[in-house]
């Protein structure tokens, strides 16, 4: 147990943070195994909104967002794939 009073802080607030992290990505699992039996375009959609803003806030890494997104939209048909278009690409459409 920590003895300070800064580190009995820090402990409160890693907890915290913890609680809301594990939150976010039971969220997330739930989501993608939703979407991978029901392989709905919403279901698909909804999970890679949830995994977007796990890596948004860093809960997961940037590169696991991408890689659950790909594997998402490899489930859905042909025709409707859904548009995941990163920041970078429209910045440079609008110079």
């Amino acid at each position: 147990m920590p003895v300070t009073k800064t580190a009995k802080r820090a402990l409160r607030s890693s907890r915290k943070k913890a609680l809301l992290n594990k939150g976010i990505t039971a969220a997330l699992e739930i989501a993608i195994r939703k979407a991978r039996k029901a392989k709905s375009e919403i279901s698909i959609k909804k999970a890679i909104s949830l995994s977007d803003r796990a890596a948004k806030t860093k809960t997961i890494h940037k590169n696991k967002a991408n890689r659950i997104k790909s594997r998402l939209t490899k489930l859905l048909p042909k025709k409707s794939k859904v548009k995941t278009v990163s920041k970078a690409k429209e910045s440079s459409k609008k110079k």
